[in-house]
Formats: structure tokens, sequence, C-alpha cells
């Protein structure tokens, strides 16, 4: 027996298409099986990868009035290195 994981965009046009493949035509088979179906919270698991210290600095500096505005079309001069 295999196990095999698969992940599917669910908004996309591709991945409804294939889930809406799967369902149909492993519905009733026995030789394959959909052990788990569903979606998981995509803010909990992006919120996971990172290290709670660098989540907790971030959260911090957010907070903080002490900021440097930068103009993506002129970083040096917003920065004042130009």
């Amino acid at each position: 027996m295999t196990t095999l994981t698969i992940k599917i965009n669910e908004s996309s046009k591709k991945g409804k298409a294939f889930l809406e493949f799967a369902k149909t035509f492993f519905d009733d088979e026995k030789d394959v099986e959909i052990i788990e179906s569903g979606t998981k919270n995509a803010k909990t698991a992006t919120e996971n990868i990172y290290n709670p210290e660098f989540v907790a600095m971030v959260k911090k500096a957010q907070k903080s009035t002490k900021r440097t505005v930068v103009d993506p079309n002129d970083v040096w001069g917003s920065l004042g290195l130009k």
C-alpha cells in the first residue's frame, strides 16, 4: 500500500476540476481511498512556519511610532543615501 499526499489549490480552475474528478472517480472504489478531504485554514498554516520570536518582533515594530517610510520608486533617496 502506498500513501500519496497531494496539495491542491481549491480556488484555481485546475484544482477544482481535479478534486471533482477524484471525488467522482474514487467515490465507490475499494482500491483507492480518499482518507482526508477538506480545507485547512491558510492563516493557521502560514503562522506556524515563522519563528515565534520573529513574529513577536514584527508585532512590536508594528506598534512602534518610530519608523522610516521607504518610497519604492526612490529607495536610496528616501533613506537619505543619495
